[in-house]
């Protein structure tokens, strides 16, 4: 008997039995299911990480001085400046940065922003763009002149829906000229996000927040390539200066890195939870299979007594047994590519493009065979080695 008749003769067994069958490929149906869902979400939360890493840019090293004004030893914007002056090859921008909570109005209206003091290369750095006016120059940080941007979310609560540039509003009581509007950053404004800020010049902060340090400083490299050799630069500067690591430097790079060595630890935890689930469907598999022996022991006599072979009936329920998990494979896969979607717009991460899924996808019904065959072998194997002659007389 050819293999397609093995075959044929597999698929009648299972429809002829169509509740055990749906329940014996239960097991692999759930096992790959999860693997898919586990595997996709995981994938996403990557690219999600990526998309927000790529946003902000992998070549932003921040960096924060702890005892800044405690010591004698300073640094100050210039410094840092100069440090970019004497190292062009390696970093492109650095902005001095500082921040805090004032009541920012204009007209009657009026709220309490986060004013955040910045350098001339801010919206460069942090790739924003303008959707009125422009960003302050050089000149206007060295001038400390009053001038300010706003988001998205201060125009709507400080001008409504005219153009504010030109405009003046008070911060903390002092006039400031709004010169520039960001485009909207977030789906959903709201008060405290990256669309309700209020940028001035580091120097006119300064003096605004009676601050005669600055702490905090964003730093890019020439490429994500060389942010290494940047982070490297600028630790070294620092140490040279404070002699001790009174400083924290963060390299986005790097923390990139280190996010996907640990997604893909998750996604190979993931799987093996989830192969869990495959390795109980295999033992079903195997369970179901050896009722159908015992079953069809009258059956296998009668073949056996009329020249088939041991070969034959091995073969025949071998294929028997990895059609049911193949099925069950290829129900999971596709409840999985719906679960996933699913999962990913319910937790709002990105869809994973099904070129990604392809290779879990592969995986999954390749071991979901794996697992009928390598659970079907016993139960066939037995009833292949069954004496015909007992085989007959079973009851």
């Amino acid at each position: 008997m050819g293999i397609f008749m093995s075959f044929k003769m597999a698929i009648s067994s299972i429809l002829s039995n169509k509740a055990r069958s749906i329940l014996t490929m239960l097991g692999i149906i759930i096992g790959v299911l999860a693997v898919i869902i586990m595997v996709n979400l995981v994938n996403a939360s990557m690219m999600g990480m990526k998309e927000w890493m790529d946003k902000m840019g992998t070549n932003i090293i921040e960096v924060s001085i702890y005892r800044q004004g405690d010591t004698t030893r300073n640094v100050s914007p210039s410094d840092m400046e100069q440090l970019a002056r004497d190292n062009p090859d390696v970093i492109q921008y650095i902005s001095p940065q500082t921040s805090n909570n004032k009541m920012v109005k204009n007209g009657n209206r009026n709220y309490n922003a986060r004013i955040n003091g910045v350098g001339n290369h801010y919206a460069e750095i942090n790739k924003r763009a303008m959707s009125y006016g422009d960003f302050f120059s050089a000149s206007d940080v060295r001038n400390r002149a009053s001038v300010a941007v706003i988001g998205e979310y201060s125009r709507q609560k400080l001008f409504g829906n005219r153009d504010p540039v030109g405009q003046t509003i008070r911060i903390d009581g002092e006039l400031f000229t709004v010169i520039g509007v960001f485009e909207q950053m977030e789906s959903e404004l709201t008060e405290w996000g990256d669309d309700s800020g209020v940028y001035i010049p580091y120097t006119r902060a300064m003096r605004l927040f009676k601050n005669t340090n600055i702490t905090d400083y964003t730093v890019t490299s020439v490429d994500e390539n060389n942010s290494k050799e940047a982070e490297t630069l600028v630790k070294e500067y620092l140490y040279k200066i404070f002699q001790t690591e009174d400083y924290w430097v963060y390299n986005q790079a790097e923390s990139l890195q280190e996010m996907n060595q640990e997604i893909n630890g998750l996604t190979l935890l993931a799987a093996a939870i989830a192969g869990i689930s495959l390795l109980v469907g295999g033992i079903g598999i195997m369970n179901i299979m050896l009722v159908t022996v015992t079953e069809r022991t009258r059956e296998i006599g009668i073949r056996k007594a009329v020249g088939a072979k041991t070969r034959t009936i091995l073969t025949q329920f071998l294929i028997e047994s990895a059609s049911i998990s193949c099925l069950g494979g290829l129900v999971g896969i596709g409840l999985g590519i719906v679960g996933s979607e699913f999962a990913t717009m319910a937790m709002q991460l990105p869809s994973v493009p099904m070129l990604d899924q392809l290779p879990i996808i592969l995986f999954s019904f390749g071991f979901s065979a794996l697992v009928g065959v390598f659970f079907g072998f016993y139960p066939a194997f037995k009833a292949a080695r069954l004496n015909p002659i007992e085989a007959l007389r079973y009851e």
